[in-house]
């Protein structure tokens, strides 16, 4: 199984996305478990969310990562959520 990390920006908060972008990019790098990630836009083209996929069936590793996001940190999310995911197409 893997994770999926799902996060919504709070709204006009794209500046505090911006200014904690490398730093949340070294920590996206520096986890071994994580295998795709990118970030939702908006109908404007902006940014506004997250989404990361874990390979791994470890949960409290997914939640551990999340809490120490440069982006959560910052207090740049509205929602965060968790979900276990079960990949049937792709590789």
């Amino acid at each position: 199984m893997l994770h999926a990390l799902i996060c919504t920006d709070k709204p006009g908060h794209l500046e505090v996305r911006k200014s904690n972008r490398d730093a949340h990019l070294a920590h996206l790098k520096a986890d071994p478990h994580v295998i795709q990630a990118g970030p939702f836009v908006n109908a404007a083209g902006e940014m506004s969310g997250s989404l990361i996929i874990f390979g791994t069936d470890d949960r409290a590793h997914v939640e551990a990562f999340a809490v120490a996001d440069p982006y959560a940190v910052a207090g740049l999310f509205e929602n965060v959520r968790i979900e276990t995911w079960n990949r049937v197409i792709g590789g």
